[in-house]
């Protein structure tokens, strides 16, 4: 059945808003590899695998918690503001601050719990007395969650590209620099540049969000609606708490399972693979305005047909990054020192772990919105497994007296199985729910792949120097190439134009 002129038009108004979203992510996914080089270099060589590994232990409990305290508004302000305020620009102003109010409110209780009972934050000791300072990153981070969401609410992309990849990855590389020539501060080094990220990143939002939202009007907190607020979200809060916690759990685990060192291994792999899964929820701020739309109006095949398209242009990007980070994976790590190449399987599985991941991501995008609970209860489950799996194939492999390495392998490990199974599951859910197909997955993908499998293979056998500045630009040139010709179509392209929506006027026959 042909879709109307208004609907396809509509559609393709949509599939605009998405590619301008998509170019911008890719530029700010650019922008965050160069910058997050720095801080590996410099928290590998100064700091040492053991001190970066006590500061992963301690940065998941904060990054967890602040995400708790956000209350779900990266991907729940949108329906709040949509549902809620209507054309409303006062009474959208009014309903952030509302969030952010409750979110603050949130944060000081946690801080001041973690304050009193700073334990589970430091597993493995602390660097400095001063790392229990990481606390007052909380209010913070939760607070830049919802002023970017905000302005994603109204299509403004390029705050959060400023904010994520640009002005946090630089604050924290030259403040961990900064911090290790001061001798009263170079054990807190590593805290004190994260502190130091998350406050540049929040005045990097306040700035365009006051410009766009301004300051309440007639603005009064109601006691009752917050706590109405904290219900309805909390399905959000769960769903994106394990969607975060998936990638932090394993760290949280080899604290208690493992030696520091094979933490600091696995925090730097880490640290590259997750370069792919911020360039995938980067998508989501600009995915949510636009499902949150054609649910209001029922359009359930347009949110099929967008899952589709985001979900194939996020796995053939990744798919990409994968391959140019993982087939050169032991030059890669060795850029950090002697002691991270034992981590080349972990980072290989890592990657992975972040393609398969993709589709969850999508599919989960829409599952917020009409299937909370369901949704929860299958992510509940899966990072269950993940904990069990983790568990498990660490202390195999402590049990055979294998290395560190092979240690954060086996927790690389049990997140791909735990990661590529919530894919399956949430796209047959999807599927179901919108009767219509929903998957990311096609062929072109694997014959892109291969040949530059091939010629990555090759330049493992010349020097590292020369297999990281010819061998990446030839796996990725080799890949690009074929995934252009036999895996884009006419609307997958539509990423790479400016120009999108046809002009009613120039375009005519």
């Amino acid at each position: 059945m042909n879709q109307p002129p208004a609907a396809s038009a509509e559609n393709t108004d949509d599939l605009a808003t998405l590619a301008k979203g998509g170019r911008t992510n890719t530029m700010g996914f650019v922008i965050r590899l160069v910058a997050r080089i720095p801080f590996l270099v410099i928290a590998t060589r100064l700091y040492g695998a053991e001190a970066l590994g006590r500061f992963a232990s301690a940065l998941v409990l904060i990054e967890i918690i602040a995400l708790i305290c956000s209350l779900g508004e990266k991907r729940g302000l949108a329906q709040r503001l949509s549902v809620g305020a209507g054309d409303n620009r006062a009474g959208e102003t009014n309903l952030v601050y509302d969030g952010i109010v409750l979110a603050l409110a949130y944060s000081v209780v946690a801080a001041l719990l973690l304050l009193a009972f700073p334990e589970p934050m430091f597993p493995n000791g602390m660097n400095s007395p001063l790392d229990i300072w990481l606390i007052a990153a909380i209010p913070a981070f939760a607070v830049t969650e919802i002023l970017l969401a905000a302005q994603a609410y109204r299509f403004d992309i390029a705050t959060t590209v400023r904010a994520r990849a640009i002005v946090e990855p630089w604050t924290i590389s030259i403040g961990a620099g900064v911090f290790f020539f001061i001798p009263a501060t170079r054990d807190a080094g590593l805290a004190l540049a994260f502190i130091a990220s998350i406050y540049a990143g929040l005045l990097t939002a306040l700035w365009p969000f006051l410009r766009s939202y301004g300051l309440p009007k007639g603005w009064q907190p109601q006691g009752r609606a917050m706590l109405a607020m904290s219900s309805r979200a909390f399905p959000l809060v769960g769903a994106d708490t394990i969607e975060r916690g998936t990638r932090l759990l394993d760290i949280f685990i080899l604290g208690l399972f493992a030696p520091p060192s094979a933490v600091g291994i696995y925090y730097a792999a880490q640290q590259i693979a997750s370069l792919p899964q911020k360039l995938k929820t980067s998508f989501e701020p600009i995915l949510s305005p636009v499902i949150t739309k054609n649910l209001r109006i029922g359009n359930m095949g347009a949110i099929a047909a967008q899952v589709r398209q985001v979900g194939f242009w996020i796995i053939a990007v990744q798919l990409g990054i994968a391959l140019v980070l993982g087939v050169p994976g032991e030059a890669v790590m060795g850029l950090w020192g002697p002691d991270y190449v034992a981590g080349t399987a972990a980072l290989s599985l890592l990657l992975a772990a972040e393609v398969a991941a993709s589709m969850a991501v999508v599919s989960e995008s829409v599952l917020v919105y009409i299937a909370r609970k369901r949704n929860l209860a299958i992510s509940v489950g899966i990072i269950a497994l993940q904990a069990g799996l983790t568990i498990v194939l660490i202390q195999l492999a402590g049990r055979y007296g294998l290395g560190a390495g092979y240690q954060a392998a086996s927790a690389a490990g049990a997140l791909l199985i735990a990661l590529a199974l919530s894919s399956l599951i949430k796209a047959l859910m999807l599927k179901y729910l919108l009767k219509a197909p929903v998957s990311n997955w096609r062929w072109a993908l694997v014959y892109a792949a291969a040949p530059a499998v091939v010629v990555g293979y090759v330049f493992t056998f010349v020097p590292e120097w020369i297999e990281l500045l010819i061998g990446v630009p030839a796996v990725l040139a080799t890949y690009a190439f074929v995934i252009w010709r036999r895996g884009f179509a006419e609307e997958d392209k539509v990423l790479f134009r400016k120009q999108v929506v046809p002009d009613p006027v120039n375009d005519l026959p």
